[in-house]
């Protein structure tokens, strides 16, 4: 286990340890299927602060062979239910053929980096037997973050000792030591195995941990942050933010059988406590939000991210179908 310098800042910081109740405000966006890179989904959706009138979101949308993109709508800062903008083009599209993304580019991570913004994000590549591979690669936008390009053909993580089958949807936090280094540390999902499942190739995914200097080579040990239990057999998209003291990381978490269909079995949020990042304690009745009675995000919520908006906590999260529902918002009343 890494040794735990000291830091002095850290890109996200929560002021409070309490936990409080999210209050959903709803739905923000859906794709209307009109354009061909984005016939369907506006999924794993990142909130990406342009100014103090306009804040942009980032999706993953998908074409019409289910290859995903990365593309942008534009919220109003001051009512976020509010689309300005829908750009009308990717910002990143899949690889070329043979290439770990040839199938499709999904954004997972947004970093600032002086005049550059670096996104790190999940290549997918299909599998005939387990349906499909994933990594980890890195784009960087020189041009405001309206066209991204890849930092090198490979990924900067793929299978390894310790990531089984493939890795995916990492959260990057930079953090200051007390001698002014960078330590970059990034939580993100590992697939341990794929079970067989009512004749469907389906994966089992826990959330891991890795450290790096440069935020390009990175070290990992096969530390397990949040894994499986009893019911948890997959874990989605990692979102650590830092209070204090206190890691907290919200995440979604499943069944692997009949999460499709079953609203016993998807996806709700989860919620986890760590002192140092890498040992976590999971606390999922602190989530403080749940799947709806009905609507657009009664059958499951997925795929969050937290951000900081006008003095409050803000949650951007997918609903029903994996994000073919579109992402809305919810927002922590005292905090």
């Amino acid at each position: 286990m890494w040794k735990t310098p000291g830091f002095t800042s850290a890109p996200t910081v929560i002021n409070n340890h309490s936990q409080s109740m999210w209050t959903k405000k709803g739905l923000i966006y859906k794709t209307d299927g009109q354009r061909p890179f984005s016939r369907t989904h506006a999924q794993v959706p990142f909130a990406f602060p342009l100014n103090e009138e306009r804040l942009r979101v980032y999706f993953a949308t998908r074409d019409e062979n289910r290859a995903s993109s990365t593309s942008f709508v534009e919220l109003d800062a001051n009512d976020l239910s509010k689309v300005l903008y829908v750009h009308d083009k990717p910002c990143l599209t899949k690889g070329a053929v043979g290439m770990f993304d040839e199938t499709g580019a999904m954004p997972s991570w947004f970093l600032k980096r002086g005049d550059e913004i670096w996104l790190y994000y999940t290549g997918w590549n299909k599998s005939e037997t387990a349906w499909y591979r994933l990594g980890i690669g890195l784009a960087i936008s020189r041009d405001g973050g309206l066209t991204f390009e890849r930092a090198y053909d490979g990924p900067l993580l793929d299978r390894s000792i310790y990531d089984q089958v493939w890795v995916a949807q990492p959260c990057v936090m930079v953090e200051t030591n007390t001698d002014g280094t960078e330590r970059w540390r990034m939580w993100y999902l590992s697939c341990t195995k794929i079970e067989i499942i009512n004749n469907h190739p389906e994966p089992f995914y826990d959330v891991k941990y890795a450290e790096s200097k440069d935020g390009i080579t990175w070290e990992r040990k096969g530390i397990v942050c949040v894994g499986y239990n009893e019911f948890t057999d997959a874990i989605g998209r990692p979102a650590v933010v830092k209070d204090r003291d206190l890691y907290k990381m919200y995440y979604s978490y499943r069944s692997a059988t009949d999460f499709r269909t079953s609203v016993e079995k998807s996806y709700r949020i989860g919620y986890a406590e760590s002192k140092d990042g890498i040992t976590w304690e999971r606390k999922d009745e602190q989530a403080g939000i749940e799947r709806s009675a009905d609507g657009w995000d009664s059958a499951m919520m997925d795929y969050c991210h937290l951000f900081r908006h006008q003095g409050k906590w803000t949650m951007l999260y997918n609903g029903n179908g994996f994000g073919a529902a579109g992402f809305g918002y919810a927002v922590q009343e005292s905090n």
